[in-house]
């Protein structure tokens, strides 16, 4: 190697590593404005303004617009870390999981998220076939909007491989309907005069996003945020199994070869790992060895921080360019898909909790 070459490497992997710190310093001050942000609309309002996740989102896709105008943010993008945040809150979000807990309330959450995911899933799946969308972009479409949002997303772009820019764009669109979601439908439900079983279990089978789903829980009552929270825990708790399948049906049947038969250890492969440390973290609450007091005072603020630093991290990534390559159509499936899943968790909760 010339003396030259050297000094480009060289170079380039300062630049690298000089790029990784001003990412890293950038997301977590955007996550400490959006807690800061949170917390100062408890005291403007007396209630949170929008959840932490909208915040994040919010300023994370601001910088994203600064930093492309500045032409800096091809220089920044690889070294944001989205997943590592996302997955680790993830895992972390399982310690809130007690099961027992859930059975507590009964079977009928559970009831509702087989019968609600499975049939939405399959439905987005067909529509968005029909639309004639990529495969890719159809199984993280059908998982987000059938399970709980980005998190699905993201198990069901490990177990596809899916491009970074269609994880990014369902994760746009999760956001773009949850938060709307998040402001009409506990007012809907109280126009409706749906009991605070209802409106829960309405809410918790319906709106993508966990953290929406508890505030537009709180807006309608305490007892609808407790129901909407088990519901959605429910939903949260089928990500594995979604993910295991997408695995199998890829190997099995979309890339698999004629003279090849499909091998146990690329479905391991692809299947994301972070679902097992969330079933592990579960078990450690349900079996008590962690106590109710130390999973909210210290395991409940640790993930917000991780799941804050992600949605910025989201937003970051956000390739505006990928809505006009992509189109109008994944929009519209969306659209409709989020439709069809209103009036069947409303039918569902209606069924189940009435």
């Amino acid at each position: 190697m010339s003396h030259d070459s050297e000094q480009r490497t060289a170079l380039t992997e300062t630049n690298n590593i000089a790029g990784a710190i001003l990412s890293f310093a950038l997301v977590i001050g955007l996550a400490l404005l959006a807690n800061r942000l949170t917390n100062a609309s408890k005291l403007w309002l007396g209630r949170e303004f929008l959840e932490y996740p909208l915040w994040a989102v919010g300023l994370g896709l601001l910088a994203n617009l600064g930093l492309a105008a500045a032409g800096a943010r091809d220089h920044l993008s690889a070294a944001f870390r989205t997943e590592f945040f996302l997955k680790t809150g993830l895992v972390l979000m399982g310690a809130t999981i007690n099961f027992t807990e859930i059975l507590k309330i009964g079977a009928r959450g559970m009831v509702q998220a087989v019968l609600v995911v499975t049939a939405v899933f399959f439905f987005t799946w067909h529509l968005a076939g029909w639309f004639r969308l990529d495969q890719k972009l159809r199984a993280l479409m059908a998982a987000s909007v059938s399970i709980c949002g980005v998190s699905a997303a993201i198990a069901a772009a490990g177990a596809v491989l899916a491009k970074k820019e269609h994880l990014a764009y369902v994760a746009a669109l999760v956001i773009a309907f949850a938060l709307p979601l998040m402001l009409i439908q506990p007012h809907l439900a109280k126009s409706m005069d749906l009991s605070a079983d209802v409106a829960g279990a309405w809410i918790g089978g319906n709106i993508d996003t966990t953290a929406a789903v508890v505030g537009a829980g709180a807006i309608h009552s305490e007892a609808a945020m407790k129901v909407a929270s088990v519901v959605k825990i429910s939903q949260n708790a089928l990500i594995g199994f979604a993910a295991f399948f997408l695995a199998l049906y890829w190997v099995v049947v979309v890339e698999r070869k004629p003279d090849q038969k499909p091998k146990a250890s690329e479905i391991w492969t692809r299947f994301p790992k972070f679902v097992l440390g969330f079933l592990a973290a579960s078990s450690i609450t349900t079996i008590g060895l962690l106590t109710p007091e130390q999973v909210k005072t210290a395991i409940v603020p640790l993930r917000n921080w991780f799941l804050t630093a992600a949605f910025v991290g989201i937003g970051l990534e956000l390739a505006f360019g990928e809505f006009t390559k992509t189109g109008w159509k994944p929009v519209l499936v969306y659209l409709i898909a989020t439709l069809m899943n209103t009036v069947l968790a409303l039918a569902a909760a209606w069924v189940l909790f009435s």
